[in-house]
């Protein structure tokens, strides 16, 4: 198709130019020789076509021929395309006398009117032809004839060595050349929104990398997508485009390029799917460590790590390229540094040439049978393997290829699936274990297989295919250690999935099989008394076998059972806090087995967080959280994430919670759910707190523990939005769960003072009174100051008077005392104080209190708090206090941390993942930080923190 100058490419309008200069000369007799270089598909015909139409238009005869493979046997075959039959030509005998004839003959035409002898490919005219147009070029400069001989060659680095062009015997002088480049991004742009002027910027991108700088590939595109009318986006396979114009080009491209270069274009482009192959699901977080995984690739981490890089520079891919396609690894790295150059080929992160589209790979593998792709991806994987490539690389090979039926497959999709959890990517992970189930495997290694895998799909809700899997695990024999584990994976996963029975019933029974290993046994117990917590009868049942177990045969019970026996008896409220860390400090001194220890440092956690020990909280957290196999479903995994979420909350450091509520599970809310509604409150976004207290019908939730705590939450959220009656119902309800539980300390949800506070609201003192005294008396018996200080607060408040403005100051110089992890009490019990004092008609003492409470509420984030401390200062006839609002002491603590960090030069990612953030809480931290500190840089950070 003829396309105008103001149509035409800006790259194809200079090559246009010249043979229009060399046109009007040879109207002039000064004809002349001009040559248009270029790669396949880069519109040296298109051009050549305008400039006959142009050369015709000013009164030139063109004489047109198209060379082709197919001709090369005929002698003169592309002369003859030229000048028909010439009279004369069968009586000479030699190729010289012919040659003579067929001159003579465009001579005689050039006397009747100028000629343009157009000649396009001239590269793969027949051997006659060539030489003799090679002369014809001489003659006509030689001459001054009124001839314009315009030819087009082929100039594209191929894997073929090429033969010399067509003007390697000739005279610079003698040529006007010019090389066609591809396309740029912005040319190939503009003809794509000529085509479909209203598409998007990313719609336009992906034509132009599909185009490949190639004009020819473009425009075919182009008609494809105008016949499937516009398509919503550009597909990445053939199959979707019609009447399929782009395939035909492509396979044009590749069978102009050689058999040798299609070759090595198909080997890449098989390698190139294998790279971008894609597990089918996603799941959450998980992490292993590096040197635990290497399996068959012997050697330290640290050679994995050297070994990824370097076979990812060219230099290896193009040497694993020649040894698939039997090509000359130096040409096959030209060819792929051309191929970079023209655009079919873009490097990607780790340096590897891709092609620019998978549509455009797709259509360079379009007639490849399916048996073949596989042959070959297995090919590559085993070439790539004995080239010491990483294992991820050859396990994406593995991927595309049938089942290869040698131990060292299945060897190299598990340890890819161990190194994608390392990174996160759980969804790589579970298509290279799947992929690992089609290689012959002895029953151990499938049961550790069937049971990593199905931990990750339970963890993906999308897929069904967990549970099945664990069961089947269960079924295979295998090692003590690992029934075990299976065991605990699937009752994890059954009372994730609200079967708490379930779970309790398959760990009981393979406990009894597993009666001569005490140790095990005593693990499998644990694991029940933590799944047990889902279901309030199951609890009781089997809380009841630990405590006759641990009265008639203390020996069976490890130390991960005694210390959930100390829980059980820190939440009945038969110990104290000082007990209860001398008992777990002496537990966690023992000789633990590996699969017995999660649940030590996990019970431990807990109680240490709820005696106030958040630091050592923190490190038995981070200590459990490190030990966790990835892949494996562990009860205690999701109980330690918990525990790190009380201690935030315990600290009031409300940024180190999610930034967003987690997706509603169809189990009800989650102990994540209640610290997030409750930061949601103390934060001031009170609209966020009513969508998410409003998310779950409470009804059709199991009656576990994390409803419990839920319904908490949702009282402290009704009781902010002014719905005493509403938040004492769902308090008393708690309390009541929590009573049908044996759960009665106030250390894991103090219902009892929330309760007498909405008591009091509601006019009924008495009630209010029973319930924080009875509070008071159990925080005694525990003994921290969190929880003896928030019932002193309490009870301070609903009883008023000179009695209560004396508990509320031993509440306030309790919390004084104590580690500053009571902050958040701290300023409750402030403001408790601040009010009596109000009361009793002390209004100077009073704005001492309410101002420190508000003040300290600021530094918190606990906006409603802060809020409560103005208007009791409002209505004790004090001015709005003049709170810091820039400097350091105006950060919260959670803003004053991240600003520290950052100043040291960690990354807002990096920060991240030292505080188990989301990266958006991290940037919204850092932005309100730096109004507060009045900098607008990351570097004047430290500055400003250090001039306070």
């Amino acid at each position: 198709m003829a396309v105008a100058q103001g149509e035409q490419p800006r790259e194809h309008r200079e090559a246009t130019a010249l043979l229009a200069d060399a046109a009007a000369r040879a109207r002039t007799g000064a004809g002349g020789l001009v040559l248009l270089r270029g790669a396949t598909g880069t519109g040296r015909t298109t051009v050549l076509e305008a400039a006959a139409e142009a050369a015709a238009a000013h009164g030139m005869r063109v004489l047109r021929a198209r060379c082709a493979p197919a001709d090369a046997a005929v002698p003169f075959a592309a002369v003859f395309q030229l000048l028909g039959e010439v009279p004369g030509f069968d009586a000479a005998d030699t190729e010289r006398e012919q040659g003579a004839v067929l001159q003579r003959a465009l001579d005689a035409r050039a006397e009747q009117s100028p000629l343009l002898v157009a000649v396009d490919d001239v590269h793969l005219a027949d051997a006659p032809s060539y030489r003799w147009l090679v002369e014809y070029a001489r003659h006509v400069d030689r001459l001054a004839l009124p001839i314009l001989l315009a030819v087009t060659e082929r100039s594209q680095y191929d894997v073929e060595l090429p033969a010399p062009g067509f003007t390697h015997t000739l005279s610079p002088a003698l040529v006007g050349t010019h090389t066609l480049a591809p396309l740029t991004p912005e040319s190939a742009a503009a003809l794509v929104r000529a085509e479909f002027p209203g598409v998007t910027a990313s719609w336009a991108e992906d034509c132009v990398r599909a185009g490949a700088g190639s004009p020819l590939l473009l425009r075919a595109l182009l008609d494809d997508l105008r016949a499937s009318g516009e398509p919503a986006s550009v597909p990445e396979s053939c199959a979707a485009l019609y009447p399929g114009a782009y395939p035909a080009a492509v396979s044009w491209w590749l069978d102009s390029a050689g058999p040798g270069t299609a070759e090595v274009a198909r080997v890449l482009a098989v390698l190139d799917e294998g790279w971008d192959h894609k597990g089918p699901s996603r799941t959450g977080r998980a992490h292993t460590d590096l040197g635990e995984v290497r399996g068959s690739f012997d050697g330290s981490a640290e050679r994995w790590e050297r070994s990824a890089t370097e076979f990812r520079v060219p230099e290896r891919l193009g040497a694993l390229l020649a040894e698939l396609a039997g090509a000359d690894p130096a040409r096959v790295m030209g060819w792929v540094t051309a191929m970079t150059g023209l655009g079919l080929l873009r490097p990607d992160g780790h340096g590897r040439p891709r092609y620019g589209h998978p549509l455009l790979r797709d259509a360079v593998l379009t007639g490849v049978p399916v048996s073949r792709r596989r042959a070959a991806h297995r090919t590559a994987a085993e070439t790539m393997l004995h080239r010491g490539a990483p294992v991820e690389p050859v396990a994406r090979q593995l991927l595309l290829a049938d089942p290869v039926h040698a131990p060292w497959a299945s060897t190299v999709l598990q340890d890819a699936a161990s190194f994608a959890l390392r990174d996160d990517r759980a969804e790589d992970a579970v298509a290279f274990l799947r992929r690992a189930l089609d290689e012959p495997l002895p029953d151990e290694r499938r049961q550790r297989l069937l049971t990593e895998l199905g931990s990750l799909e339970v963890a993906d809700r999308k897929s069904s295919a967990g549970i099945p899997r664990l069961t089947e695990a269960l079924r295979l024999p295998g090692t003590p250690q690992d029934r075990v584990r299976a065991a605990i994976a699937l009752g994890t996963a059954l009372a994730g999935r609200g079967r708490p029975r379930a779970a309790v019933d398959v760990l009981r029974s393979v406990g009894e099989q597993l009666a001569d290993r005490p140790e095990l046994a005593a693990t499998l117990q644990s694991a029940s008394a933590l799944l047990s917590d889902q279901d309030q009868t199951v609890r009781r049942e089997v809380w009841r076998e630990l405590c006759d177990t641990a009265e008639n045969a203390p020996e069976l019970l490890g130390p991960a059972t005694r210390a959930l026996l100390v829980r059980y008896a820190a939440t009945a409220g038969l110990t104290s806090a000082a007990e209860v860390m001398h008992r777990v400090r002496a537990l966690l001194a023992e000789p633990a087995d590996p699969l017995t220890e999660p649940f030590l440092l996990g019970t431990a956690a807990a109680l240490a967080q709820w005696a106030d020990e958040l630091d050592e909280a923190d490190r038995l957290v981070e200590r459990g959280l490190a030990g966790q196999r990835p892949g494996l479903l562990h009860p205690m995994h999701q109980a330690l994430l918990s525990t790190r979420d009380d201690i935030a909350a315990a600290r009031g450091e409300f940024g180190r919670l999610p930034a967003e509520p987690p997706v509603l599970p169809a189990t009800g809310p989650s102990n994540a759910h209640a610290h997030i509604l409750l930061a949601l409150v103390e934060t001031g976004r009170a609209a966020e707190a009513q969508r998410l207290a409003d998310g779950f019908d409470l009804r059709e939730a199991p009656d576990s523990w994390e409803l419990n705590r839920f319904l908490y939450a949702r009282g402290v959220q009704r009781a902010a939005a002014g719905d005493p009656a509403g938040a004492l119902h769902d308090f008393m309800e708690c309390g009541r769960r929590q009573s049908a539980r044996e759960v009665v300390s106030p250390v894991v949800t103090p219902w009892r003072s929330a309760a007498a506070e909405c008591w009091f609201a509601l006019g009924d003192p008495k009630e209010a009174l029973a319930l924080a005294e009875e509070e008071l008396r159990l925080a005694r018996a525990w003994g921290t100051p969190r929880t003896v200080g928030r019932a002193l607060r309490t009870l301070g408040s609903v009883t008023g008077g000179r009695r209560g403005l004396k508990l509320t100051e031993e509440a306030v110089r309790l919390l004084r005392d104590a580690p500053a992890a009571t902050e958040p009490e701290l300023a409750a019990a402030l403001l408790a104080q601040g009010r009596l004092l109000t009361a009793a008609g002390e209004r100077g003492r009073a704005r001492e209190c309410l101002r420190e409470a508000a003040e300290r509420a600021e530094r918190l984030g606990a906006l409603r708090l802060r809020e409560l401390a103005e208007e009791a200062l409002r209505e004790g006839g004090a001015r709005r206090p003049a709170l810091v609002r820039t400097g350091s002491g105006s950060l919260t603590g959670s803003e004053l941390r991240i600003a520290r960090l950052a100043a040291d030069g960690r990354t807002n990612t990096e920060i991240a993942g030292l505080l188990h953030l989301a990266r958006r809480t991290v940037e919204t931290h850092l932005t309100s930080a730096y109004k507060k500190l009045g900098i607008r840089r990351r570097g004047e950070l430290r500055e400003a923190l250090s001039a306070d």
